[in-house]
Formats: structure tokens, sequence, C-alpha cells
């Protein structure tokens, strides 16, 4: 399913639409270019679920946590831009950290990619022209979990 992201409004617009049908359990897997928008979309997802603090980009903390209240459930945010094997993930706990709560991955093919579990959301975000000034196209894709789900 293709969205076209004109502007931040649109990005926001989406981002809202993903956490109206996030699940704990559920992974949105982030891909796209470096500038392509992955932190921004986990921006606004977060926004949506009720978080109206700051949202740091994790690419050097690689996870940041976000429980309720005042977010309606936990989540996790990751960037795995870092990382180059997914024996890193065992080490870092990841695990631990999903257990009861949806995850918000960036860079998911860094680490072996969610897809083959059944509440991934694959998102991959590109740039429509030479820069970011000119909007995104969300391109989604989602496991058995999200049908009748797709934002």
């Amino acid at each position: 399913m293709r969205t076209n992201l004109p502007d931040l409004a649109a990005m926001e617009h989406y981002g809202a639409a993903i956490a109206a049908r996030l699940r704990a359990g559920d992974v949105v897997a982030l891909t796209g270019g470096l500038g392509a928008g992955k932190t921004t979309l986990a921006r606004a997802i977060l926004a949506a679920l009720g978080h109206a603090g700051e949202v740091p980009s994790p690419t050097f903390t690689i996870i940041e946590t976000y429980d309720p209240p005042p977010l309606r459930l936990p989540v996790v945010h990751a960037d795995f831009y870092r990382l180059e094997h997914p024996d890193e993930l065992l080490e870092i706990g990841l695990d631990d950290y999903r257990d009861g709560a949806a995850l918000l991955a960036e860079w998911p093919d860094h680490v072996g990619g969610f897809d083959r579990e059944a509440g991934c959301l694959s998102i991959t975000l590109e740039l429509v022209g030479e820069s970011s000034a000119e909007g995104r196209i969300a391109i989604a894709r989602g496991g058995a979990d999200w049908v009748g789900r797709m934002p």
C-alpha cells in the first residue's frame, strides 16, 4: 500500500493512523535512506499514542522506552543502524524490552529484519524528489496480524 506524505502534517496524520491500530507485540519496521523520515514517523506515532515530550533519535543509545501513562501501551523505539549482526539483539536484551510492548524499529535490515513476524508492519520511506521538502512516499506491507488493520 502506497501513501503520499507531502509534508509534516501528512506524516503526523499517517503516524496517528498507525498508532490507532498498534497493539502490544507489533513491530513497525521502518526502512529508507538517511533522512527519509524514519525517526520523524516514529515521533508521530509516539505523539499520537500520548507522548508529549521530546523523542530523541536512538541512534547512539540504540533503544529508548516509553511507558504508560501517558501512552496507551508500552513502546520500544530502536535504531539498529550501528548494529551489524542479529546476535547483537541478544546482547542488548531486545526480547526483554519487547515483552508486552510494541516495537518501532529503524534500520531493521541491520539485524535480519522482522518480516517473518505476523505482527510486523514494514514501512519503506522514500523521498519523492531530491530533498525532503518535496515530500515522501510510504510503502507499507503488513504481516498476517495486520490484515484489516492497515493504515
